[in-house]
């Protein structure tokens, strides 16, 4: 129905459907609440580009919210998934089989878009809730299968691609029937996310998801420096001076794409660290702030293990 719009009520409709800004800290956000058909992107794809991702492109990271997505194309799965793919070799990310025709679709990233791809090395967030349903529960499962988003919210609905409405005999009563189905993210025939839903990587109320998600873009954002503050720490103070080249090189080529909290980057430090020093007393911390009544201060001593010095270096 939408392609026998004019330019000017499709316009309309994707402002509707499409919200956008710039958050603090340099992040961007993108509200889908229903995703565009081929027809429609290939039509309004230079208002989008100019209008909307032009404006998302020079941010650090990007929060996509499907929480209130409930219905969209097949067809539009492909655009939004191109966009976020970091490189120009085509990807296949799903096959779609569908009942009726009795045909399978198989979906793949496109070679090239209009404007630029969002930058390999920025993050992004996938905000979801239990109203997500069908196609963003299709984009949010293959994003998370590339690993190319961290899915923060509650797990989605498990709805169907595709539904028809059918009447009942001659009746005044009828009733859906899901007509499509996902058989895989990424080509695999891996379990799909329709019936159980999409689990997100960190589970969070919906209303609440945007808040955790910035927390955790937060913490992103600081890992280069963490990580260079380490190396430098290791260069001055550790004692095995041996072990540090290679430690600095374990450090610089570690995978940080799994971490969404302070626990998360502890743990992975310290296994890392300790096997590559083979050094069970190389530990790392986080020394959080404690309240007073003049103000927080580190507690540091309260963290330390029997028996350690309580004094720290800065």
């Amino acid at each position: 129905a939408l392609t026998s719009l004019s330019e000017e009520e499709l316009l309309a409709w994707l402002q509707r459907g499409l919200r956008h800004e710039v958050l603090e800290g340099n992040v961007g956000y993108l509200r889908v609440d229903s995703v565009p058909g081929q027809e429609v992107l290939s039509m309004m794809g230079e208002f989008l580009v100019a209008h909307v991702w032009g404006k998302l492109m020079g941010t650090s990271a990007l929060v996509l919210d499907l929480r209130h997505c409930t219905g969209g194309q097949i067809s539009g799965i492909p655009y939004i998934i191109s966009y976020l793919h970091p490189g120009n070799t085509i990807l296949h990310v799903d096959t779609i089989y569908n009942r009726p025709s009795n045909t399978t679709t198989e979906i793949w990233t496109l070679p090239q878009v209009l404007g630029e791809r969002y930058g390999a090395n920025k993050d992004v967030v996938v905000l979801t809730s239990s109203q997500t349903r069908g196609v963003a529960e299709d984009i949010a499962h293959i994003l998370k299968q590339m690993r190319r988003a961290i899915v923060v919210g509650e797990r989605t609905g498990g709805g169907a691609l595709d539904l028809r409405k059918l009447r009942i005999g001659e009746s005044d009563f009828f009733f859906t029937v899901p007509v499509s189905r996902s058989l895989g993210p990424l080509g695999g025939g891996s379990q799909t996310w329709e019936g159980s839903g999409v689990l997100p990587c960190v589970g969070t109320p919906a209303e609440q998801a945007l808040e955790k998600a910035l927390d955790i873009l937060t913490l992103r954002s600081a890992l280069p420096g963490v990580v260079h503050c380490l190396q430098e720490a290791l260069k001055d103070y550790y004692t095995l001076v041996d072990r540090v080249p290679p430690l600095l090189q374990h450090l610089a080529s570690m995978d940080f794409s799994t971490v969404v909290s302070e626990d998360d980057l502890v743990t992975k430090l310290n296994a890392g660290l300790q096997a590559a020093s083979e050094d069970p007393r190389l530990l790392v911390r986080a020394i959080r702030p404690r309240e007073t009544p003049s103000g927080p201060v580190t507690d540091a001593a309260a963290e330390d293990p029997p028996g350690a010095a309580p004094e720290l270096p800065e």
